[in-house]
């Protein structure tokens, strides 16, 4: 099983749980982090710390987030998207945009 990056990492990208994955295995696009589901293995220790609470166990991700299953698998190799393995800033407006539902259309890939 993997971990899988939600609908409320978008537009928010913090990276509190970068620093404390012990794999490398999330990967970083314009406004959003992934998780690389062949890297991931599955202990859990990025959700808790995730202020946007978007990291759910492949098993619990909530009904109508499903197809983030198949979007962080698909865009963990897209081009320009990079592993990323220290944690920095979050976007600028990320307070503003956590909590906000539906943004999947504000996904820049």
């Amino acid at each position: 099983m993997t971990h899988v990056v939600s609908d409320n990492c978008i537009k928010c990208k913090y990276t509190d749980c970068v620093d404390v994955c012990p794999v490398d295995c999330f990967v970083e696009g314009p406004n959003m982090l992934v998780i690389n589901p062949d890297e991931c293995i599955d202990c859990a220790v990025c959700v808790p710390e995730c202020p946007a609470n978007a990291i759910f166990a492949e098993e619990d991700v909530p009904a109508d987030e499903q197809h983030f299953i198949a979007l962080n698998a698909e865009l963990w190799h897209a081009p320009g998207w990079k592993t990323l393995t220290k944690r920095k800033g979050a976007l600028p407006d990320a307070d503003q945009w956590n909590g906000v539902p539906n943004k999947l259309e504000h996904l820049k890939r």
